[in-house]
């Protein structure tokens, strides 16, 4: 399956959540760890370093997120998740009662002004980019409103530290810049993180359809086995009873129909356990060559010429591969690939020695452009440079990659020389592939 086949939203990339993604449980813990945290704060500070501040006002701050806290508590389900404007409200509340309580201690020149960015780095990693902004761009006013106006920064002896006006400025570019790096940086990290779970997603969704139909074949073996007794029966008693009913009558003609058919079915599972038997050692075991054969054989008459070759085909030391499904599917996937991109031929190429096994899948399209091969592998990387077919690179590379790195493989990519074209290397210890020996 191709990368453009797999839609990782399972088709409903356009569906708006009627829920957020963050509980209310989550939000009302972080905000009680603000409350604990600026009452200490604000107690230490005044009681035991002596500073003066209108300690009044700011407990009374501080009790408002705490008296906020406990109505969410008794009036909405902890479990419930918060919708997305919902969390941005109590986002914003937080943002706008830290920018008074700071109004209220001096200001920019508070150093516990870099707080600020918590509030905007939760609302950047869980909600929408619109209600992000939201919550950035009030953290921005609230810093303009504390350099237009603020208390005294509180020092010893009554005395007021009054910084240097371009200094105080400083600090609002730097607090700006702060604010905008950690949500620009906060939304990049959490859409890496969501792009890559979408992809293992994918992956695994693949690797369990691969699984199932491996599975499919042992299936078919214990089916024929398991009704080949009952049918033994049937046809037996079908005899009997045509024995002990005078010929010519319309039973006698059903009895002779059952014994028939009843052989017809038995011959039918025997084949069928005749060809699975074949098809087991197969399913344990495949050679080298075979193995490359069969990831390559859904792509042939797609177009561009696909050749598999070994190194050396007169080595009778052929590996013999157990039969791993993650391992055909990256192959194949890797010669689609190739498929899509190649001007008229594929070449997939084995080789092995005594400790590895090595494959190379080359073709003759364009290859890879320099600001691509960097970054192959990665979910999503979907484009190479002068693409002549229909096909990308993206998911379905990442797929193919992920479950050859799972079989112990390790995968590169590179451009051919003159005349050009994309190589994909693969290597696997022999220890992590190969078959035990067959026992006679």
């Amino acid at each position: 399956m191709s990368e453009s086949e797999w839609d990782p939203y399972g088709g409903d990339a356009h569906l708006t959540p009627v829920f957020g993604r963050l509980r209310l449980r989550t939000l009302v813990m972080l905000r009680w760890l603000a409350v604990g945290g600026q009452t200490v704060t604000i107690l230490i500070v005044h009681f035991l370093a002596g500073f003066e501040l209108p300690i009044g006002f700011c407990l009374g701050l501080i009790a408002m997120s705490a008296l906020v806290n406990t109505w969410l508590t008794l009036a909405v389900p902890p479990q419930k998740f918060a919708r997305d404007w919902e969390a941005f409200a109590q986002l914003g509340f937080d943002v706008l009662q830290m920018c008074a309580l700071l109004m209220l201690t001096g200001g920019l020149q508070n150093p516990f002004v870099v707080m600020l960015a918590a509030p905007i780095i939760i609302a950047v990693a869980a909600l929408p980019p619109r209600w992000a902004g939201g919550v950035a761009i009030i953290a921005i006013a609230g810093t303009g409103a504390m350099w237009l106006w603020s208390l005294p920064l509180p020092w010893y002896g009554g005395v007021t530290l009054d910084l240097p006006g371009m200094y105080v400025f400083g600090l609002l570019v730097a607090i700006f810049i702060a604010v905008a790096f950690t949500a620009v940086y906060s939304w990049r990290v959490s859409q890496e993180g969501k792009r890559m779970a979408t992809a293992l997603a994918a992956t695994q969704s693949v690797l369990s359809r691969e699984q199932r139909l491996s599975a499919l074949g042992a299936l078919s073996a214990a089916a024929a086995h398991e009704l080949g007794t009952p049918l033994a029966t049937i046809q037996l008693t079908a005899k009997e009873m045509l024995r002990e009913i005078e010929a010519g009558t319309p039973l006698s003609e059903d009895a002779e129909l059952l014994v028939t058919q009843a052989r017809r079915c038995r011959d039918i599972l025997k084949r069928l356990g005749e060809v699975q038997e074949a098809s087991d050692v197969r399913h344990d075991r495949i050679e080298f060559l075979a193995a490359l054969e069969e990831a390559s054989a859904p792509l042939r008459g797609l177009g561009p010429l696909v050749n598999v070759e070994l190194a050396d085909p007169a080595d009778d030391d052929q590996p013999v591969l157990r039969r791993i499904p993650e391992l055909i599917y990256g192959i194949g996937n890797f010669v689609e690939n190739s498929v899509d991109f190649a001007v008229t031929r594929v070449v997939v190429e084995g080789r092995w020695d005594r400790s590895n096994i090595y494959i190379r899948v080359i073709d003759d399209g364009p290859g890879f452009s320099s600001d691509i091969l960097s970054k192959i592998g990665e979910p999503y990387v979907t484009s190479r440079s002068g693409t002549p077919g229909q096909g990308g690179l993206g998911l379905g590379v990442f797929i193919a990659k992920t479950m050859i790195e799972k079989t112990g493989g390790v995968v590169r990519f590179d451009n051919a020389p003159a005349p050009g074209g994309a190589i994909v290397s693969i290597r696997w210890p022999r220890k992590r592939v190969e078959a035990p020996p067959s026992v006679s």
